[in-house]
């Protein structure tokens, strides 16, 4: 059974960092993209950061942008999502989420629809 595990939420003052990680299990992912995404309460999902197997190239939605990065380590199956200069807006549930194909080696998606397992979530909560 696929587990996409994420850990490293909490509560941060505006301007803090947090380190997320999500542990995958069941199977390996190291020829996978893998994202991360986020939801607000009273929005929709959004995209936040991807990364395709190999790591090159990135991607961040504009607001994560110069704050946040990712980064994957193929042989522990974990994926972390480095967040800096926190703002109260980051304020969300957060989500891993990995691709089942592995098709991207050189560009990761960014939409959702792109990836088929997912965690459970962590929330991340930046106070004023």
């Amino acid at each position: 059974q696929v587990q996409l595990v994420e850990s490293g939420g909490g509560l941060v003052q505006a301007g803090g960092s947090l380190r997320l990680a999500c542990a995958a299990s069941g199977r390996t992912f190291s020829r996978n993209a893998m994202g991360w995404f986020r939801r607000a309460p009273g929005k929709e999902r959004e995209f936040v950061a991807a990364i395709s197997w190999s790591g090159s190239s990135p991607e961040y939605a504009d607001s994560a942008k110069g704050r946040f990065t990712i980064s994957r380590n193929n042989a522990e199956s974990t994926v972390y999502l480095q967040m800096n200069s926190l703002k109260p807006e980051d304020t969300a549930v957060y989500y891993c989420a990995a691709d089942a194909s592995e098709g991207h080696q050189w560009h990761a998606p960014r939409p959702a629809t792109e990836y088929d397992y997912w965690g459970q979530g962590t929330q991340v909560t930046v106070s004023s």
